[in-house]
């Protein structure tokens, strides 16, 4: 991929989000939230990464950008509704873990329509080699646009993550993370493209790659 590539997408999408914001003379202290990462040593880091600091910011949010083989989007991703877990994914997204990837799990049934990634070596296999516990309140509902952190069940949180194309009707088990600012078409370019299974459940019929993450 192209620096000059890369830097039009990028300028587009700040463009796209970009607000503005005025310093407060004397800014007052930053909420913080105490996070627990376990590690996992049964099931080890697929990519080098160290466990995040157990302290996390829990105000404000973050943008993060993506540019996949289908186009860019960009999340905004709460501080204050997920800290642990924004925490951990701004964490990946500057040790790399996220790029050069690919999601292999696309469903389109009647029940749950999302893109799940995060997986390294294929669905539900390849995590950061720790988890953290889930960050819910059983009131979550994901409409369409939504991301949040997948799991294995409660307390396995990792680096898998799901954005939701069209409604997810799913327990509220699943961490929120954020929603998609700009560029939902990709995901619609993604659906359209076709699922490699007759129960409109598994590999997308074409590779989705993510080649670079990145926040802003």
């Amino acid at each position: 991929m192209k620096r000059s590539l890369t830097a039009l997408i990028a300028a587009v999408l700040v463009a796209t989000t970009l607000s503005t914001t005025t310093a407060s003379a004397t800014p007052a202290a930053k909420p913080v939230a105490k996070c627990e990462f376990t590690p996992t040593p049964e099931n080890p880091a697929a990519k080098p990464v160290r466990i995040p600091s157990p302290v996390a910011r829990a105000k404000g949010t973050v943008d993060v950008y993506f540019v996949t083989n289908y186009g860019p989007f960009v999340v905004r991703m709460d501080r204050a509704n997920a800290p642990c877990g924004v925490h951990n994914f701004v964490h990946l997204v500057k040790s790399r873990f996220y790029d050069a990837t690919q999601c292999f799990r696309l469903t389109n049934s009647s029940r749950l329509g999302v893109l799940q990634c995060g997986d390294i070596y294929r669905q539900e296999e390849g995590g950061p080699g720790y988890k953290f516990p889930d960050e819910v309140t059983g009131q979550e509902t994901y409409p369409r646009g939504t991301v949040a952190y997948g799991n294995q069940g409660p307390g396995t949180n990792g680096s898998e993550f799901f954005v939701v194309h069209s409604f997810a009707n799913i327990a509220p088990n699943y961490t929120v993370l954020g929603h998609v600012i700009a560029g939902m078409s990709t995901f619609d370019r993604m659906v359209a493209a076709g699922i490699a299974d007759p129960d409109q459940d598994g590999p997308p019929a074409k590779p989705i790659r993510i080649y670079k993450v990145w926040t802003h």
